[in-house]
Order: structure tokens, then sequence, then C-alpha cells
């Protein structure tokens, strides 16, 4: 029951804070951006994020976002296993706030000449 109470814990927060309780992080947003494009395996997200991220992470970050109903995990009976990640409705309804936050960090990357 403990497990429960602190799980729900982050939703008495202000909204901001619900927010990022869910999406907050390193990787969230960035493993977010890559299922816009359409579903992906783990070996897939884990290229598109440069390998800067590790296996354990990657793991604990999908678990998380599948947990709070962003993303879907589909597993198929097939040898070897395959598995897909996708986002949910819940999840596509984060599209118009990442373009945004995109296009943001566009503008910055270019005022200050980064990359």
């Amino acid at each position: 029951m403990k497990e429960k109470v602190e799980k729900n814990q982050k939703y008495f927060d202000c909204p901001l804070t619900t927010a990022m309780n869910i999406i907050g992080g390193k990787w969230k947003v960035v493993i977010l951006g890559h299922l816009f494009t359409g579903k992906k395996r783990f070996g897939e997200l884990k290229k598109l994020i440069c390998n800067d991220i590790t296996q354990k992470m990657l793991t604990q970050q999908l678990r998380e976002l599948e947990e709070d109903g962003l993303l879907h995990r589909e597993i198929y009976k097939e040898v070897p296993p395959r598995v897909e990640y996708s986002l949910t409705d819940f999840g596509k309804s984060l599209a118009p706030i990442l373009k945004d936050l995109c296009i943001w960090g566009q503008q910055v990357k270019d005022e200050r000449k980064l990359g």
C-alpha cells in the first residue's frame, strides 16, 4: 500500500510539479520526441539517443513512461522476442508542447551558436 501512496504523491502538488514529475529528467522528453515519428524498438531508441544513455537508465525511463500512461509496450511472441514502444493517446497529447520546446531549443542553439 505504501508504494501506491508514494506513486500517487506526484499528483498532489502544483500542476507544474505534476508535469515535471511525469516528464522530467534528462531522458524522458528525448525518448518521447523519438517516439513521435512512430514505433521504436529498444535498440533503435538507444542508437537515436547516441548511446549516451545506459541500458539500465533507458529501461528505467521506459518503464516509468509506461507506468504513467505515456507509452505502450508491445511484446511480440516471436523468436527472438521483439518489443516495440509507441505513444499512447495521452503521450501524443504532448505533441504541441514538445514541438514548442524543440523550436525554443533550436532558437537558443542558433543564438548561442551551439552545435
